[in-house]
């Protein structure tokens, strides 16, 4: 018998409670500039109990061919990539209203 998830009464196979925590996520993608010039993009508001950050850090990198990070909440990724991270967001099932972009931020 399939185990039932106290939170949607759903059997845990649906697996429909990360569609359901990408739908109220409120996402803040932006752009830093770190040491030396270097430009990395930041996506946080993720939660990470309901989303698996290391996994969806893994798809983005990939997409993107580039390095990275999914630590403290925080993903990372190495490289100017805001404009696709939110379309790639929204094509994983994030909510495209609730993802902000902020643009260039000097890191002291």
């Amino acid at each position: 018998m399939s185990e039932i998830d106290p939170i949607t009464g759903l059997p845990k196979e649906l697996s429909i409670r990360e569609d359901i925590a990408k739908e109220d996520q409120e996402i803040i993608v932006k752009q830093e500039k770190k040491r030396f010039g270097k430009i990395s993009t930041i996506i946080e508001g993720i939660d990470p109990k309901e989303i698996d950050l290391k996994d969806l850090s893994k798809k983005l990198k990939s997409k993107f061919a580039c390095g990275g990070t999914a630590k403290g909440g925080v993903i990372e990724l190495q490289g100017d990539h805001v404009d696709g991270v939110k379309e790639e967001l929204v094509k994983l099932g994030f909510n495209e209203g609730s993802i902000r972009e902020i643009r260039i931020r000097e890191k002291r």
